[in-house]
């Protein structure tokens, strides 16, 4: 899913682990990342949202985002964890699992 302004503090409000990654087109860890997180997300482990930091400067700058890919992890709003960089399948589901 795809998050803007008009839609993100709905995201991260949910009662519920939802991971947010902070993007960008060009970025090349990036892309080799969203297929996991595409996968993450269909299999129900956690739910994915994505923030363009190209478009989405706001949030990006809300959250103080200097490198990408970045994960945060809310429930209820609040932040649980954060990492940078990209990361396997393996280590993303590790970390969701210990915030649940």
């Amino acid at each position: 899913m795809v998050l803007d302004a008009n839609n993100f503090k709905e995201f991260i409000s949910k009662d519920e682990v939802v991971l947010v990654d902070f993007f960008a087109t060009w970025c090349g860890p990036c892309r080799m990342l969203a297929p996991i997180l595409e996968e993450i997300n269909e299999t129900g482990i956690a739910s994915v949202g994505k923030v363009d930091v190209d478009t989405e400067e706001a949030i990006s700058m809300a959250y103080g985002i200097q490198n990408i890919p970045t994960l945060i992890a809310f429930k209820n709003g609040k932040i649980l964890g954060k990492k940078v960089g990209f990361m396997p399948k393996e280590k993303i589901v590790e970390w969701i699992n210990s915030l649940k």
